[in-house]
């Protein structure tokens, strides 16, 4: 079930509502056997951050929690730099400089987020709407920029094309709302108009030529599809007797002229290596959808090995990938590309869409894929223990993310350690979208 869909399903009261509503309202239970002794897991992603220096990061994540005794805000200081700056909605001229909400200089940074970490934890459901779920909170709320950008975005799939008929989708989704909770480093509605066009376009693939809920779904032509996608993505240089009629075939479906348009419109924004970043995540997007097509088409079912193999590639890292653009920065590519980073931030990419994953469970077609039922029937267990279990991946990828890029931003420049806080502020505006969103707010409010 594409994102879309399960943004704009109908309220769902049935008994998997109930039990989504309910596990992600408190920590999970323990996964108990037949016995009644607790199941045996399957070994665990590291705790806390290794490799030299570590120690000191551990050290103010536990002085941090020592000192939580007090209520705590809802927004918890991230460790964004000076150059973050600010300015009230709405204002214009340059903007004033906002001060560091601490202190600064080399290893701060990696001290931050370790604290920001430990003071939500010890904070407990004060903090979190849905402490089941291990997740920071967002950064900034804007509801009248998010508006902004959503207006925007209609507009723009309009005259592209994509979602025909279907625009109040879009507009109830508020998808502005998203990308304005999960950048909270720039309050320009362009910057952020320009990261909801890719992210829709994205998302478009999925709703018109996988799950076919803006368009039909033929999975015997996916690969083509594709294939052809992207031709536009990483652009094909045919020769000139030829090049015209694979441009016929691009202007002719809407879905393509949207991966073209918002790149084309990301150039004005960002470096030629970070559009080049989002381009090379959208292709690793495609393998999935592929390998989803196959699910289809051959009546395969995943076991949970794949699934979330499958969740690392079609995951929130293409939308994640624009953090320091839509932020007015760059990571160094030595950086971005550092094994140890990439297995950081994709990580945090699959925790995000887990958390969508949860959030939408109770609206979702029974028929469809999912961790929580791929789990139950493969364990042979409940589908509450499958839930609690999945609640459980999340926190642990969620973890392993937090203490890792603690470690990397004790040696990594300042613009690493920007990254990995603007990843984190990202996945805090992406559950509060999911826990705020009109679409979501049965499972965490109602009574």
């Amino acid at each position: 079930m594409s994102l879309i869909s399960r943004v704009t399903a109908p309220a769902a009261a049935h008994d998997v509502a109930g039990l989504v509503r309910a596990l992600l309202s408190g920590p999970p239970a323990p996964v108990r056997g037949p016995s009644g002794v607790p199941a045996p897991r399957g070994p665990r992603l590291p705790a806390g951050p290794t490799g030299p220096g570590t120690s000191a990061a551990r050290s103010v994540a536990r002085t941090a929690a020592r000192a939580a005794m007090p209520p705590l805000p809802r927004r918890l200081p991230l460790p964004l730099p000076p150059a973050v700056t600010g300015r009230p909605p709405g204002a214009s001229g340059p903007r004033a400089a906002v001060l560091p909400p601490g202190p600064t200089g080399l290893g701060t940074s990696a001290a931050a987020l370790g604290a920001a970490a430990a003071l939500r934890r010890a904070a407990g459901p004060a903090s979190d709407p849905a402490p089941g779920l291990h997740c920071p909170p967002a950064v900034r709320d804007d509801p009248a920029l998010g508006e902004t950008v959503t207006a925007g975005l209609v507009e723009w799939a309009e005259q592209i094309g994509i979602y025909p008929g279907q625009l109040d989708r879009i507009r109830s989704a508020d998808f502005g709302r998203l990308i304005m909770l999960a950048h909270p480093e720039s309050d320009d509605p362009e910057r952020l108009l320009a990261a909801a066009k890719c992210a829709l376009s994205e998302w478009a693939v999925d709703d018109h030529w996988v799950d076919g809920d803006a368009a039909e779904a033929r999975h015997d032509l996916l690969g083509r599809r594709l294939a052809i996608a992207h031709s536009v993505v990483d652009q094909a240089h045919l020769p000139l007797a030829h090049a015209a009629r694979l441009e016929a075939v691009v202007g002719a479906d809407p879905v393509m002229r949207a991966l073209r348009d918002c790149l084309r419109n990301l150039a004005g924004y960002a470096t030629t290596s970070q559009v080049r970043r989002l381009r090379h995540e959208l292709a690793i997007m495609f393998v999935a959808y592929g390998q989803e097509g196959y699910w289809h088409t051959s009546g395969h079912t995943p076991p949970v090995w794949e699934f979330l193999m499958h969740r690392h590639e079609n995951s929130f890292v293409p939308c994640m990938v624009l953090v320091d653009a839509v932020a007015g920065y760059e990571i160094p590519y030595g950086e971005f590309a550092d094994p140890r980073v990439r297995r950081a931030f994709t990580m945090a990419g699959t925790a995000g869409v887990i958390v969508n994953d949860l959030y939408s469970m109770g609206k979702e077609d029974p028929k469809d894929f999912s961790l929580p039922r791929l789990i139950a029937a493969e364990d042979d267990c409940s589908l509450q223990e499958a839930v609690e279990r999945t609640v459980g991946i999340h926190n642990e990828l969620m973890h392993t993310f937090e203490a890792e890029a603690a470690d990397l931003c004790l040696t990594g420049s300042p613009e690493l350690r920007r990254f990995l806080a603007g990843t984190w502020a990202w996945l805090g505006g992406n559950r509060e979208w999911h826990a705020g969103s009109a679409r979501y707010r049965p499972l965490t409010a109602r009574a």
